[in-house]
């Protein structure tokens, strides 16, 4: 195969394209769920997501005879640069019909990013790691949750051969929320059910705003020595809280404190993404209509942990152990009574000892994996 052309696009037309690329190279796996079209052009618009504000972007698209045949991103995030030092730049949204597409795309990010100065090219990060990170290594058989990325097989073998090395793994678990928690586990909750000093509550929903600025100060501290983590930004704190206010519902999302101080937190939200199927990314001219009423009328049969943190004081100790436990255990009990047999938690950094401990001890199973690659450029 020859003749393929990459250039770099910014045009909504071209977003377009960029977006049902992946429409054709899934077209045979059954476990692909095409992301609704506006979902992913407020992601990819420069004066739609915040993540802008911080960041340099190009997007490049390979075609061969006109048609599309792969895509990626090229960024340079300067707070990913302080975090995690200088000359690191970011590849993302990384998807090819084939390898000779895969090399010029890559190709294309590569240069771009060392024309730059980076000297660092790490990915996918599609942007960052508070969207979606890494690319799918293990766990092909079952379709990506709400807010997670798909894969093909081939990905890892193209991303080698260009010089890539694993960076880091991370995990996705999933757990049968109609399962009691284990009674080792339960023990453990208890210590937290006991303890005078701790207290768990639901969000209240009347006060929303403020409930999530004590949900995104836990969240940055928590997670601020997590490897790749780039803190949010107060836009992209009012962004993701837009996106996500929908879905969020206070028996599901439930903050601990400690003396009276909020010290954890952790969101549950339903995996709509199974409701999505068949309206193959389109809203018009009845899939909203479908939506709505699938959100509304339909059980939460299937739901997502994207969110969750403990303060640091309380990471190393069997009280925050146990706080998350005890979050786990209720808002496990509240799904599964409206109908809820499904959970995913994740992503979990590999080398995270202690949260994949907590995860394996009550009965989660690591059921995918997803990689982010390195590469001195």
């Amino acid at each position: 195969m020859t003749g393929v052309t990459v250039r770099q696009i910014s045009e909504k037309a071209d977003l377009k394209k960029f977006i049902n690329l992946t429409r054709e190279i899934y077209k045979d796996d059954p476990n692909w769920i095409q992301p609704l079209t506006i979902e992913r052009m407020d992601v990819l618009r420069a004066d739609k997501n915040p993540y802008y504000e911080h960041a340099q972007v190009a997007l490049f698209l390979a075609e061969r005879d006109g048609k599309p045949v792969a895509r990626i991103s090229a960024q340079i995030d300067e707070l990913a640069q302080k975090q995690w030092g200088p000359n690191l730049g970011h590849f993302g949204f990384f998807e090819a019909t084939d390898e000779e597409a895969a090399n010029a795309v890559l190709q294309a990010a590569e240069a771009w990013l060392k024309d730059k100065g980076m000297e660092r090219m790490q990915g996918p990060w599609s942007f960052s790691a508070n969207e979606e990170v890494g690319t799918l290594v293990e766990g092909f058989d079952t379709p990506p949750c709400i807010m997670m990325p798909h894969g093909r097989p081939q990905y890892n073998g193209w991303l080698t051969d260009h010089s890539f090395e694993k960076a880091k793994d991370m995990f996705a678990y999933s757990i049968d929320l109609r399962n009691p928690m284990p009674d080792r586990a339960m023990r453990i909750v208890k210590m937290a059910e006991k303890n005078k000093r701790v207290t768990m509550r639901p969000i209240d929903m009347k006060d929303f705003e403020n409930e999530l600025a004590i949900i995104m100060d836990i969240f940055n501290e928590a997670w601020s020595e997590n490897w790749g983590y780039v803190k949010f930004t107060d836009a992209e704190a009012k962004h993701a809280a837009a996106n996500l206010k929908p879905v969020v519902k206070a028996y599901r999302t439930y903050i601990c404190e400690y003396d009276g101080e909020p010290v954890a937190f952790m969101l549950t939200i339903p995996d709509v993404n199974h409701k999505l199927r068949d309206l193959n990314g389109n809203l018009l001219p009845t899939g909203i209509f479908k939506l709505l009423y699938r959100m509304f009328n339909g059980k939460e049969d299937r739901c997502r942990v994207p969110l969750m943190g403990v303060r640091k004081k309380f990471q190393k100790g069997p009280l925050g152990a146990a706080m998350s436990m005890w979050m786990i255990d209720v808002s496990r009990q509240h799904v599964e009574k409206r109908g809820a047999y499904f959970g995913e938690l994740g992503w979990i950094l590999e080398d995270n000892d202690g949260m994949n401990s907590i995860l394996l001890e009550i009965g989660c199973k690591v059921y995918k994996t997803y990689r982010v690659y390195e590469k001195q450029i």
